[in-house]
């Protein structure tokens, strides 16, 4: 007879952000990818939904397990707004355990 420990609880992520000239950022406490395109990357954080827009985006590095992300390009806004918790990410449908 095996006994299973009890699953320690989940910490949220810190979600920090560094934005570098206006022109590179890396995001910190990302869950997922919403969507993404040459003017708008939306994300899912830790601190609620992400909206980055600009002009010439592209992700430069996605590793979701760290919760980690980098975004290039002309960086004009960044919006956040509460998570939707019924919706799924891009990459979330794409990648189902």
């Amino acid at each position: 007879m095996t006994r299973e420990s009890p699953q320690a609880p989940i910490r949220p992520r810190a979600h920090i952000l560094h934005i570098e000239d206006r022109s590179r950022m890396s995001v910190t406490g990302v869950q997922d990818v919403e969507s993404f395109n040459d003017t708008e990357v939306v994300l899912t954080t830790e601190g609620g939904e992400l909206v980055i827009a600009g002009e010439g985006l592209s992700i430069g590095r996605l590793n979701l397990e760290d919760g980690q992300l980098t975004v290039a390009g002309r960086i004009d806004s960044l919006e956040y707004s509460a998570a939707r918790t019924e919706a799924r990410g891009l990459f979330s449908r794409m990648f189902r355990s």
